[in-house]
């Protein structure tokens, strides 16, 4: 065994340049997860506020089947939405033809929020016909 020579394995195991540097590699993709995480619940949050706003809008479109002959101009809030409704008569050639065509009048609805700093707003329209008179009813 005195002649014999020890034979040195190659070093096994990671320099702690190689550590720093996979540290680093896991730092970075951790970030770049929290960040898509944070901006996924912000998406999820903005979706959730206009789809609020959409069906609120919805609402007052349905809660308008027939116009006034005067017209409508209302506004109001509702549950940190604010929102106006205004109408204005809707022209078509049918009007001029036959004065005793039902008139149309075009019904918009708008519904504004803050997101943060950021005001934003949805608005939807339709076009709706004029109420009838009833009879005996006076028109203005």
């Amino acid at each position: 065994m005195r002649g014999q020579r020890r034979i040195h394995s190659p070093q096994r195991g990671f320099s702690l340049l190689e550590i720093l540097v996979a540290f680093a590699i896991a730092a970075m993709a951790l970030g770049m997860l929290y960040r898509v995480s944070g901006n996924n619940a912000r998406q999820v949050s903005n979706l959730v506020q206009h789809e609020r706003a959409m069906i609120l809008a919805q609402s007052l479109l349905a809660a308008h089947a027939v116009v006034p002959a005067q017209g409508l101009n209302e506004s109001g809030q509702a549950a940190g939405y604010g929102w106006t409704v205004i109408s204005r008569p809707y022209p078509t050639a049918v009007n001029n033809a036959a004065p005793q065509a039902a008139r149309l009048h075009e019904l918009r609805v708008d519904v504004a929020w803050q997101d943060g700093d950021v005001p934003r707003h949805f608005e939807l329209s339709s076009i709706r016909p004029q109420r009838l008179p009833q009879p005996g009813e006076v028109t203005r």
